[in-house]
């Protein structure tokens, strides 16, 4: 009897140690005992049973239209994220918060987030006895929080941040987003508000330009994460990535270029990482986390703080147009493929837009549309895109029919080759006059350039364009005008003829800032 007894007792024992091991490691569906979602508030994740209080409580900040569900409910693609989980596992006491985007009316800008941020961030540091806090922050979370720790002061009650993806030098999605022809899809969709505005390549420059700087850049250490995986094929993140990759590498919202800090520590790279798997636990926590173990700042100096090269180099591959049209009358427009035809794709105002590819000798393509809530630049618009496309020269033709009343897309048609253009120009101007260069090889000839300047108030802006060939195959352009202060896109379509004859066409969308 008392054996049995004893065994009893020891199965019992042994099963509650089991439960209790599983409290500890949830499996990635962890969720804090209660959360809030209105502007400005924040709460604390649940407290682990292996709590080290030695580490530094960790604040998570999330992305562009991002809400604290973004660590730890559905991602876009990859399931549940499970960062809050990792953390929980590793024994952090965890803070998420609500920044003015959680209201679900659009996205702010990283000052008025920041500013947001700043005022929680000494909350939470009060709530820890003014203990100092560490963040990691996703996508638009970084520059949100530079904002804050910089220019509202919030230094004084962080440590170490750690940025996933961050668009720290701007996005040219965000460019297209304001460009002439895309112009029209943002402003029916309602995504032409200030936080699309922000990542704009040109307004980025301008927040780098009195933020690296300051005097408040180096109180914090910076640590920062790229992926260069562009997403789900056919997905709009995937699309986002083929119309980036004239850039180079990135993770289908953002270049790898654009997430380095010229004072940060670049952690690492990562080619399996798209723009939304870089914040999952699972991902990212354990390579980030040895960095999260202390708040510690020792070694920072002013010295280490780099002018970043905004000289930039584009190399302009695509022909772009968009609009909108009214009713459900067939829509109809053409593109020349002077070479090789890598890819296309549209975005439309709905899913409701069916679109036909027609190829020169009369092929005929359907496309693939993706789920219209899954951009964060277009969110609200159907990505389309083609498979198995076979590369033709010549005039193609795109249909677009739709029941809706009003209607928007944008095209853009991506070219491979030799007879791509390269283009020069800063981002961020100080002085007159505002210039660029551009070179193409010597199978082009009789360019000529249309150009659209649009003001930071939407307004197109008279600034003549005077264009000098320097040799057969390079060219500078510079604005005769004195352009006021701020932020400036710039749409150009390039028409011209191969040496064969040919129709060519091209289009530079770029965004820059006068200081």
């Amino acid at each position: 009897m008392v054996a049995c007894i004893a065994i009893v007792t020891l199965f019992m024992l042994t099963t509650s140690q089991v439960f209790a091991a599983k409290t500890i490691t949830p499996q990635g569906k962890l969720k804090p005992p209660g959360e809030v979602f209105t502007p400005g508030e924040w709460f604390l994740g649940s407290v682990p049973p292996n709590l080290d209080t030695s580490k530094p409580p960790i604040v998570f900040v999330q992305g562009k239209n991002g809400s604290s569900t973004s660590w730890y409910e559905e991602t876009e693609y990859h399931g549940v994220n499970d960062m809050y989980t990792k953390a929980y596992e590793y024994g952090y006491q965890t803070v998420f918060l609500q920044l003015h985007d959680a209201a679900g009316e659009g996205s702010a800008s990283q000052f008025d987030n920041g500013e947001l941020l700043a005022s929680m961030l000494a909350d939470i540091s009060a709530h820890f006895q003014g203990r100092k806090l560490n963040i990691v922050a996703h996508s638009k979370g970084g520059p949100d929080t530079q904002a804050a720790l910089i220019h509202y002061g919030a230094h004084a009650y962080v440590g170490r941040v750690i940025t996933l993806g961050s668009p720290h030098h701007g996005s040219h999605l965000a460019d297209l987003a304001y460009s002439w022809w895309a112009g029209w899809l943002g402003t029916l969709l309602g995504q032409k508000d200030d936080g699309t505005f922000s990542l704009q390549v040109g307004e980025m420059a301008h927040f780098r330009s009195i933020t690296d700087h300051h005097s408040n850049a180096t109180k914090n250490k910076y640590y920062t994460v790229s992926g260069t995986n562009k997403g789900p094929s056919m997905s709009a993140l995937w699309m986002g990535g083929q119309y980036l990759s004239s850039e180079g590498e990135n993770d289908g919202l953002v270049n790898d270029w654009s997430t380095r800090l010229p004072y940060g520590t670049h952690l690492f790279n990562d080619t399996s990482l798209d723009h939304d798997k870089i914040r999952m636990g699972s991902a990212v926590f354990s390579r980030i986390e040895p960095y999260l173990r202390t708040s510690s700042v020792a070694g920072l100096k002013t010295d280490d703080v780099k002018s970043s090269d905004t000289f930039m180099s584009e190399d302009i591959s695509s022909y772009t147009h968009g609009g909108e049209w009214q009713g459900n009358a067939l829509y109809k427009q053409s593109f020349h493929v002077d070479e090789q035809l890598k890819n296309i794709q549209i975005w439309t105002s709905t899913k409701d837009v069916k679109v036909r590819l027609i190829s020169p000798t009369g092929k005929e393509y359907q496309s693939y549309a993706s789920s219209p809530k899954s951009a964060e630049i277009f969110n609200g618009a159907a990505a389309h895109s083609f498979t198995g496309i076979i590369s033709e020269t010549g005039r193609w033709q795109v249909q677009l029919t739709s029941n809706k009343k009003d209607n928007a897309y944008v095209m853009n048609v991506t070219h491979e080759g030799k007879n791509n253009l390269e283009l020069k120009m800063n981002p961020l101007f100080s002085k007159d006059p505002v210039a660029f260069s551009l070179q193409s090889n010597n199978n082009i000839q009789s360019i000529t350039m249309n150009t659209k300047l649009v003001d930071k108030n939407g307004n197109t802006v008279v600034a003549p364009l005077d264009v000098q060939n320097t040799s057969r195959n390079g060219s500078i352009g510079q604005f005769n005008a004195k352009l006021s202060s701020g932020v400036y896109n710039m749409t150009i379509d390039i028409k011209g003829k191969t040496l064969q004859g040919a129709p060519y066409e091209r289009t530079v969308i770029r965004s820059f800032y006068v200081q």
